[in-house]
């Protein structure tokens, strides 16, 4: 018996290093320890913890500590991860969000759930919460001023171009229309204190407004999410007809940067320095008095280097005062910012982040966006 076990978890180890198999089926983390039996998947110890929500379709066992049956193992070798992925994402639509092991565990967990539970992606009418265009329902909003939340309701509609939300169920006009050209959607679960927030962007008069929103449903929020990276897809898709897939996925919704709480002095460089939450979204640095305020203090823009934006990392040599050590000088065309972060690691981070922003050089419409920040009032 012994003899048999051992040898059944040789050949699981085996076919650990199939080609497929050495990346978590449903996140790509490297080197999967954990499978699902009875769905032939080798997954993450994060995955496996989201297999076993749905006990009923997926049973988990240890690569390396659990014993397995030859029955098991012969039916891990039929499957494997390449042929699921061919049966259980088949048909997964272009603008869908595949989340990765870098991804909030709302993401990771409603995908795993989309494949293996409603298999959506099998079953295409499944599908019609985020692909029909049109989309309405009810989200928890947080009050621009009180910061209370507040149910409002949001309706997404492809043919008019925008999403936007009332402030009393039954009112006639919006609060607010958000147009697709510059909508943008991330989970920011952290940040917001619930699992399923949900932090929405677009710009109002050329300078950014945030917009927070969950559902107790995770299901529901995340419906939201890519009905919102579907609508983008089509906007895209008319505004520019010549761009391929591979180059309008990128443009749907964006992770921001960078964020975290640094240092600010004035433009005249005497104030003292202030504490304030920054944002790196693409090309623009924000700083917020509050995480969650709707509007920015400020906003700079972070053009390339070819355009005389550089990054010195440390202050001017005339700096002094009570501020966080590790400083940070941001060179523009019109003035200089200086920054402080609290650690190095800090320091290190918002340098790499900001460089490498500089270091890409700027498309046609960020000369547009440069413009507007120079005669910005």
């Amino acid at each position: 018996m012994a003899v048999d076990q051992e040898q059944n978890r040789q050949r699981i180890k085996q076919l650990l290093r199939k080609p497929g198999n050495n990346h978590c089926a449903d996140c790509g983390a490297a080197d999967p320890e954990w499978a699902s039996y009875t769905l032939g998947v080798f997954v993450c110890q994060s995955c496996s913890g989201l297999h076993r929500n749905i006990a009923q379709i997926s049973k988990i066992k240890s690569v390396l500590l659990d014993p397995w049956r030859l029955s098991e193992v012969e039916f891990m070798g039929s499957v494997g991860n390449d042929a699921a992925r061919a049966k259980y994402e088949k048909q997964v639509p272009s603008f869908y969000y595949r989340p990765s092991y870098k991804d909030c565990m709302l993401l990771r967990e409603q995908w795993i759930r989309a494949k293996y539970e409603r298999k959506e992606f099998i079953n295409v009418e499944k599908q019609e919460p985020y692909t029909a265009g049109y989309r309405e329902g009810f989200l928890w909003k947080r009050g621009r001023d009180n910061g209370q939340y507040l149910s409002r309701k949001f309706i997404l509609s492809e043919r008019e171009g925008v999403l936007k939300y009332f402030n009393k169920h039954d009112a006639r006009e919006p609060k607010a229309i958000m147009k697709f050209e510059s909508v943008n959607a991330c989970f920011q679960p952290a940040k917001i204190g619930t699992a399923h927030g949900l932090q929405i962007t677009y710009l109002k008069e050329n300078s950014t407004r945030n917009i927070f929103v969950y559902h107790e449903d995770g299901k529901e929020m995340v419906d939201w999410f890519n009905a919102i990276r579907a609508a983008r897809f089509h906007y895209l898709q008319v505004a520019f007809p010549i761009a391929s897939v591979s180059e309008l996925l990128p443009k749907l919704t964006r992770n921001f940067i960078k964020e975290g709480y640094m240092e600010k002095t004035g433009p005249k460089h005497t104030e003292g320095f202030k504490k304030r939450w920054f944002t790196m979204d693409d090309r623009r640095l924000m700083y917020f008095k509050d995480p969650l305020d709707a509007y920015a203090r400020g906003e700079v823009f972070i053009g390339s280097k070819e355009n005389s934006y550089s990054l010195v990392p440390d202050f001017p040599s005339n700096i002094q005062g009570n501020h966080w050590q590790f400083g940070i000088t941001i060179v523009t065309p019109d003035r200089m910012f200086l920054l402080a972060c609290e650690t190095e690691k800090e320091h290190r981070d918002w340098i790499n982040a900001i460089q490498t922003v500089m270091d890409r050089p700027m498309l046609p419409h960020e000369y547009a966006v440069e413009a507007y920040f120079k005669h910005k009032p």
